[in-house]
């Protein structure tokens, strides 16, 4: 897989991060809180095939399990379980500690641009003490590539093809991790530069990238 140069370095360094199945695994806490909800409504939800494709917003799995006139009860009733079900399981990724560290090392900053919403998302960073300068929620596809250029970032890590298809409309480097649902060459195939097998391979490829352009 290839190692993608940085064209452009703004200053500081600024890179973007995903957060589920890039940065931490949300997987057993999501399980339990779709349980949570399936037991409420007593519609059955598929729990194993959500947590196998996590990355799109909420709305647009929900919607495989109830109806348009459901939908709005069962976000709001899913972000209701979700504090009590889904922090305290959920760990870090491999390299996630150290990924984020080697930006700081670099004289950069985090901005976390995610699906979730803001402060669902915020529960996890502050219960895992990850050193993030800037979150945002709520943001799917070309909203992470407003953010990303709002915020001025030169590369995007993520799991997912949308990911790395944001990381292309927001003209940045895109780093894909395969410790989501997407394999390498899908995630090549979205316009990844370069892929890794998770985030302890991240360090090495931020100091690269970096000489690369210095």
């Amino acid at each position: 897989m290839g190692q993608g140069a940085l064209t452009a370095t703004p200053t500081p360094l600024t890179v973007g991060f995903d957060l589920d199945m890039t940065l931490i695994d949300s997987r057993p806490g999501i399980a339990a809180t779709y349980r949570s909800v399936s037991a409420r409504t007593g519609v059955y939800i598929d729990v194993d095939a959500v947590v196998s494709r996590l990355g799109p917003p909420l709305a647009h799995e929900l919607a495989n399990w109830f109806p348009p006139d459901r939908l709005d009860d069962a976000i709001a009733l899913y972000r209701e379980f979700y504090p009590g079900d889904a922090i305290t399981p959920t760990l870090p990724l491999p390299g996630a500690a150290e990924a984020l560290a080697a930006v700081r090392a670099a004289g950069g900053r985090v901005v976390v641009v995610t699906a979730k919403r803001a402060g669902l998302a915020r529960l996890h960073v502050d219960h895992l003490g990850l050193p993030v300068d800037v979150l945002v929620g709520d943001a799917w596809a070309d909203g992470k590539a407003v953010a990303l250029r709002e915020h001025g970032a030169s590369i995007y890590v993520g799991d997912h093809v949308a990911d790395m298809g944001a990381a292309r409309t927001a003209g940045v480097v895109g780093v894909g991790v395969t410790t989501g649902p997407c394999d390498a060459a899908a995630l090549t195939a979205a316009g990844a530069a370069a892929v890794l097998p998770d985030l302890r391979a991240f360090p090495q490829w931020l100091e690269t990238a970096r000489i690369s352009v210095g």
